[in-house]
């Protein structure tokens, strides 16, 4: 089930944050992405509390990614890693660069 759910969120194109609300650096994750002029449907969190699976699909972001913990952001196929690595990624330039070459920007 958490296989399949997690596989079915992330795709080429779209970029996908495991969150769970009550996490301040999945906050700062959604509001660091949500400043960006994504085109529409090209971002989604999906909040991992709102399923039955939350343990499960923690374990099978962990078999993924290499981490367990939230949020996991996706850019198209490709995990970047969570809050600290997006801000990064946002400071030194790569991230509109990513996201540009994904076509997810307006």
């Amino acid at each position: 089930m958490a296989q399949e759910f997690v596989n079915a969120k992330i795709q080429p194109g779209k970029v996908v944050v495991f969150i769970k609300p009550s996490c301040p650096y999945c906050r700062k994750t959604q509001e660091i992405l949500s400043q960006l002029p994504f085109k529409q449907g090209l971002l989604e969190f999906v909040d991992i509390t709102a399923t039955s699976h939350t343990s499960e699909i923690q374990d099978y972001l962990k078999q993924l990614t290499g981490a367990r913990t939230v949020p996991r952001v996706f850019i198209g196929k490709d995990c970047i890693g969570g809050c600290t690595d997006l801000e990064v990624m946002q400071q030194n330039g790569e991230l509109l660069v990513r996201l540009k070459q994904i076509g997810a920007l307006q």
